[in-house]
Parts: structure tokens; C-alpha cells; sequence
């Protein structure tokens, strides 16, 4: 048995294979322009019919907009409107933590160091966790607890000028003197 020849679109005259489900109806190929084209064929057949002809037109065509429009009086605001919440830049997210050198190493603040991560980061943003989670390579709250505490005594230890067994300031002020 022969198959059938594939009908031109009537847009662009190539032929095409006509969709399964709407075979017998589709006069038009898949390609944009030619979809474009059908559209506004099947718009100007139904705006030829005769009942068609005043749907947009009239007093109660009038009532029908407005009455929709009143039910739904939010429907040309609402996509703008939920952009304009969203916050714009990082930096009002995540707000500076200065830090403060502080030579005097009875004033620092320490932390106990088998605190748990929890109470050891609970004032630290999250960009923090997910920073060491990359650096250590491991998520698992131990890894990232045993780190936190290492850094945290690393950075007390910078801060008091107590790195390598050396006083950093009293060698740092020799060297510029």
C-alpha cells in the first residue's frame, strides 16, 4: 500500500508531516513564522462569521469586560508587582562583620571549644557553613564542627599576634624600627 504524499504547508509551500492528533485539520508546518501565519488565518475565519462579527462590540460585550475586569482587578499588576519585592543586591543580604584587633589577649572572647556547631556558629551566616563544607570537601556537621573550632582558635591566635610560638606585634614593631 502507497502512503499518502505529505500536503504543502500553506504558509511556506514545503511539505510537512502532519501531526497525529489533528491530521485531517492541520494546514500549516511547525515552523514559527508558519504557526504565526495559521494564527492569524483562524483569527480572521472566525472573526468572519457572522455571530462573531460584534463579540467585541456592544453594550453587553461592554458589561462582560467590566465585569470580568472586577473580579479580577489585580491581573495586569501582579507579575511587575512580585519582581519589585525581591532584594536586588547581595550585599543587603549579608551585612559586614568588622572585626576589631585587640592586642590584649585576656579580653578576647573565648569560645569553648567542644561547644556544639550549633551554639559555636549560631550567630555566622550560612555562606560561612557552606564555605567550609567546600573547603573541608565533606558536609557532615562533625567535619564542619572540628574546622570551625580550628579556625576559631586560629583566628584568636592571629588576633592575640600569638602565631608560630612568636609575638607577631612585638616583631612586627622591631622590624619597622
Amino acid at each position: 500500500m502507497a502512503h499518502p504524499a505529505l500536503p504543502n504547508c500553506l504558509f511556506c509551500g514545503k511539505p510537512f508531516r502532519r501531526d497525529a492528533r489533528n491530521a485531517k485539520h492541520q494546514k500549516y508546518c511547525s515552523e514559527p513564522a508558519c504557526r504565526k501565519a495559521s494564527k492569524a488565518g483562524s483569527q480572521h475565519a472566525w472573526l468572519a462569521k457572522p455571530a462573531n462579527q460584534d463579540y467585541f462590540r456592544g453594550p453587553e460585550n461592554v458589561a462582560r469586560v467590566q465585569s470580568w475586569r472586577a473580579a479580577h482587578p489585580d491581573y495586569w499588576r501582579r507579575q511587575g508587582a512580585s519582581k519589585s519585592r525581591q532584594p536586588v543586591a547581595l550585599q543587603e543580604v549579608c551585612p559586614a562583620q568588622p572585626v576589631e584587633p585587640n592586642t590584649d589577649s585576656s579580653s578576647l572572647a573565648q569560645v569553648d571549644l567542644q561547644d556544639a556547631l550549633q551554639d559555636l556558629l549560631a550567630a555566622q551566616p550560612a555562606a560561612l557553613i557552606g564555605f567550609i563544607a567546600q573547603f573541608t570537601g565533606s558536609a557532615l556537621q562533625d567535619d564542619i564542627a572540628r574546622t570551625s573550632r580550628r579556625l576559631v582558635k586560629l583566628g584568636q591566635d592571629i588576633l592575640a599576634g600569638r602565631m608560630g610560638g612568636a609575638d607577631q606585634t612585638r616583631d612586627s614593631r622591631r622590624a619597622g624600627a
